[in-house]
């Protein structure tokens, strides 16, 4: 059986930088929670980052550029806060890993989780095409990544890994 790495907050956990979850009520989300399939993760607390926390963005690229040093992410008032973002990326990679995960499901719109777009760096609430820190790590190691609402794709791709 195929096990599928997902954010913490999908499953209600309150990891949020507000301290919040979003909890995912979708049937096949639900479906594969019952099958014992989801294993949870959240990058940002393990990367030593406290609930609640100051919202982060990441400034001067996407998560690929965060990993190769060229851009960073950021606080509100400017705190540099790339190597909790970093490290918690490695920690899901090594989860993963471990699991032998394939397919992840991931919270979009976050600079750990988002893959398809991700905040600014203003803190305007502006969204732009890219990915976060973990997404990109993932893909990098060949774990395809889908965001909450793309469920039935990331099924589709999980049929086609159990086939092999």
């Amino acid at each position: 059986m195929e096990r599928i790495l997902v954010s913490a907050c999908l499953l209600g956990q309150r990891v949020r930088f507000d301290g919040t979850g979003r909890r995912s009520d979708d049937v096949l989300f639900e479906r594969w929670r019952r099958e014992g399939r989801l294993v949870p993760f959240c990058p940002e607390v393990r990367g030593g980052l406290p609930v609640p926390r100051p919202p982060a963005e990441i400034s001067g690229g996407s998560g690929a550029d965060v990993l190769d040093g060229r851009a960073v992410i950021l606080t509100p008032d400017g705190t540099d806060v790339t190597r909790h973002f970093v490290i918690g990326a490695r920690q899901a990679l090594d989860r993963a890993r471990s699991y032998g995960i394939r397919l992840a499901i991931l919270k979009e719109g976050s600079p750990s989780c988002g893959s398809a777009q991700i905040h600014d760096g203003s803190f305007a609430g502006r969204k732009i095409p890219g990915e976060g820190v973990t997404t990109a790590l993932l893909e990098r190691h060949s774990i395809a990544v889908f965001a909450e609402d793309a469920l039935e794709d990331a099924a589709a791709r999980l049929a086609e890994l159990e086939r092999r």
